[in-house]
C-alpha cells in the first residue's frame, strides 16, 4: 500500500516548478510589446535596453543582498514575497503612467527574479524525493527557462490577436500568479532551521568546495544569457527594422524559440553526460550565435530563427550542466546563496551586453550593433568552451 505522505511528496516538485515558471513567465512579459511604448510614449532603442537592464539591476542587486534569504527565513516566505513584487509589477504596467512607471515596473520584476533565481530552483531540488533528483534538476532549469520563452509568447499572441494589447497581458498574469500563489500554499517548507535573515550586502557566496566549479560555470552562464538578454530585449527591433517583420506575434514565437531550444538542450544533459555537455554546449552556442549574426547581415528571417533555436541548445546544455555542478558541490547550508551568485554573474551577462547593443546602434545602427555583439559573444564562448573542455570543472 502506498504512503500518502510520499505521494503528495512526489506531486511537490511538478508544483514548485509551476510555481517557478509562472514567476518567470512575468519577467518577459513585455519583451514584444517594447515596439507599442516606442510608438505611444516616444523613446529610442537605446532607451528600450535601459528599460530592460533596470530589470537585471534589479535581480542583481536582490541577488547580492539577499541571495541567501531563503537558506535563512525558508524557501516558502522568499518565494512568496517574490510572487507579491512580480504582481506589483504586473500593477505598474497595467495602469502605465510612463518612462517612469515603466521603470519602476521592470525593477520590481527584478526584485522578483532575484528572489526567484536562488530559492525557487534549490526549492524544485529539495522538494523531490531521492529518486528523483535528477528529473527535478531538470524541472528546476527548465521551469526557469521555459517561464521565461512563455512570457513573450503569450503577449505577443494577446498584443497581435486580442483587445487591450497594453492591458490584457498583464491580466492574464496577474491571474496565474494567483494560482501560483495557491501552489506555494501547498509546498513543504524545506529548511528546517529558519531565522530572521539581515538585509546587508553579501557578496559573491562561493563556498571552498564551490571554487573549482564556480568560474567556467559562471561564465559559460555569462555568455548564454548574453545570447538570452539580446533576444529578450531587441529581438523585437530587430524584427521590425532590419526585416520588416512587424507582427507581434511573430516576435514573440521568435524570442519563444530560443527559450524553448534552452529546455530541449537542458533534457539532452544526461544523455551527453556531464563532462561533456559544459564545453559542447558553449560549441553549439557558438554556431547559433554565427546563424544570428548571418541572418542579420543578409537580412533572413529563417537564419535568424535558426540561430536562435541554435543558440538556446547551446545555452540550455551549458546552464543545466552549471546549475547541476554547483548544486552538487554546494554544502546544503549555502547551496542557495551559491546558485543565486551564479545568477549574479549570469545577469550581468544578459544586461550589459545588451546596453552596450543598445548605445552602439545610435551610432551604427541596430544591425551593425548586432553583428558587433555576436562577434564579441562568440569569442568569450569559443575561449570558455576551450577552457573546460580542457579542464572540466571539478570541486576543490
Amino acid at each position: 500500500m502506498s504512503d500518502p505522505s510520499r505521494a503528495r511528496l512526489r506531486l511537490g516538485y511538478p508544483a514548485a516548478a509551476l510555481v517557478f515558471a509562472i514567476g518567470m513567465l512575468g519577467t518577459t512579459l513585455p519583451t514584444p510589446l517594447y515596439g507599442l511604448y516606442r510608438e505611444e510614449l516616444g523613446f529610442s532603442e537605446f532607451v528600450v535596453t535601459v528599460v530592460f537592464a533596470v530589470y537585471a539591476v534589479g535581480v542583481i542587486a536582490v541577488l547580492l543582498l539577499a541571495g541567501n534569504f531563503s537558506d535563512q527565513a525558508g524557501r516558502r516566505p522568499v518565494l512568496l514575497c517574490a510572487l507579491v513584487l512580480s504582481a506589483a509589477s504586473a500593477l505598474c504596467f497595467l495602469f502605465e503612467g510612463g518612462l517612469p512607471v515603466l521603470l519602476v515596473g521592470r525593477l520590481l520584476s527584478g526584485f522578483s527574479a532575484g528572489l526567484f533565481s536562488g530559492a525557487a530552483t534549490v526549492t524544485v531540488m529539495e522538494v523531490a524525493p531521492r529518486a528523483d533528483a535528477r528529473r527535478a534538476g531538470f524541472a528546476a532549469t527548465a521551469a526557469n527557462m521555459g517561464g521565461l520563452g512563455c512570457g513573450p509568447l503569450v503577449a505577443g499572441l494577446l498584443a497581435q490577436y486580442a483587445p487591450s494589447p497594453l492591458t490584457l497581458p498583464f491580466l492574464v498574469d496577474l491571474g496565474l500568479i494567483v494560482v501560483a500563489a495557491l501552489l506555494l500554499w501547498g509546498l513543504p517548507e524545506t529548511v528546517r532551521e529558519r531565522r530572521a535573515p539581515r538585509l546587508r550586502p553579501q557578496g559573491l557566496t562561493v563556498p571552498p568546495e564551490v571554487r573549482g566549479v564556480f568560474a567556467p560555470a559562471a561564465v559559460a552562464g555569462f555568455a548564454g544569457f548574453a545570447l538570452l538578454g539580446l533576444f529578450t530585449a531587441v529581438a523585437p527591433s530587430f524584427l521590425a527594422e532590419t526585416l520588416h517583420e512587424h507582427n507581434l506575434a511573430t516576435a514573440g514565437a521568435v524570442v519563444f524559440s530560443v527559450f524553448l531550444a534552452s529546455v530541449a538542450g537542458q533534457s539532452l544533459t544526461d544523455r551527453i553526460g556531464a563532462r561533456r555537455t559544459l564545453p559542447g554546449g558553449c560549441f553549439v552556442l557558438v554556431a547559433g550565435l554565427l546563424l544570428v549574426a548571418s541572418g542579420l547581415y543578409w537580412e533572413s528571417l529563417p537564419l535568424l530563427v535558426a540561430g536562435a533555436v541554435c543558440g538556446g541548445l547551446g545555452q540550455g546544455l551549458s546552464f543545466r550542466a552549471a546549475v547541476g555542478a554547483l548544486s552538487a558541490a554546494a554544502p546544503a547550508e549555502h547551496r542557495g546563496g551559491t546558485v543565486s551568485s551564479f545568477f549574479v554573474v549570469a545577469y550581468l551577462g544578459i544586461s550589459l551586453p545588451v546596453v552596450g547593443v543598445g548605445a552602439l546602434s545610435l551610432a551604427t545602427g541596430l544591425r551593425d550593433a548586432g553583428l558587433i555583439f555576436a562577434a564579441c559573444v562568440v569569442v568569450l564562448a569559443v575561449c570558455v568552451g576551450l577552457y573546460v573542455l580542457r579542464r572540466p570543472p571539478r570541486p576543490a
